[in-house]
């Protein structure tokens, strides 16, 4: 069973790196970075199939683990590595098992809460941009991964890099582009003229989130 769903998804990867080659995925991250509501709108335009979709997915969810997997087990700073579980190993797995189901699960709220505002976008439509937005961001995630890296190797001559406040955003700063390439996403796939207020909405949902898991984890429920 695990096998075969291994060979299933490397053959999808290979599928959806296939589909890009006229282009170069590359080049059309970087072309997102600078205007992604254009970006979006022309994969909309292309009608992306489904494989190509759970490609994006699929590779942005390797990301999402190579770089969580780097902050918290390669090269954890000292002021994270006393909070992170011991079990750490294996909650990424099951993150990476249920992200891909969690970002189906996440645009299909969004395409419901979009229509409830005016959005004339379809699921299909929503999800081409918010999958495209959740890859076009994972770039920044490593990047956060390789900082941590830094920090951790300068620790002993920088003490000040053991502290809390120095320590932890870098592991949570790369949330900011997520949801800001995923609201642009869903904004051109609705025909909203601004992202503002999806971003905020996002950012106050993540953030009550990070503050529930912090408060659960310090009175031991987590």
């Amino acid at each position: 069973m695990t096998d075969n769903t291994t060979v299933d998804a490397l053959d999808l990867l290979t599928r959806g790196k296939h589909l890009e080659t006229h282009t170069g995925l590359g080049a059309r991250i970087l072309e997102a970075w600078g205007d992604m509501r254009y970006s979006t709108r022309r994969l909309i335009e292309e009608k992306p199939s489904e494989h190509r979709l759970l490609f994006y997915v699929l590779l942005s969810d390797i990301i999402f683990f190579l770089s969580w997997s780097i902050k918290t087990v390669v090269a954890p700073v000292s002021g994270v590595r006393e909070q992170v579980p011991l079990e750490v190993g294996f909650w990424l797995i099951a993150a990476l098992l249920l992200r891909t189901a969690s970002m189906y699960t996440f645009s299909g709220v969004l395409t419901l809460a979009a229509r409830l505002f005016g959005g004339r976008g379809s699921w299909r439509d929503n999800r081409a941009g918010i999958f495209w937005g959740a890859l076009v961001a994972a770039p920044f995630g490593f990047l956060m991964a390789l900082v941590t890296v830094s920090m951790a190797y300068l620790e002993p001559h920088f003490p000040l890099l053991r502290e809390d406040w120095v320590a932890l955003p870098p592991y949570w700063i790369s949330l900011v582009p997520f949801l800001w390439f995923i609201s642009l996403g869903m904004a051109e796939a609705n025909g909203f003229r601004r992202n503002a207020i999806p971003f905020l909405v996002m950012s106050a949902i993540a953030l009550a989130g990070m503050l529930l898991a912090m408060y659960l984890r310090a009175n031991g429920t987590l």
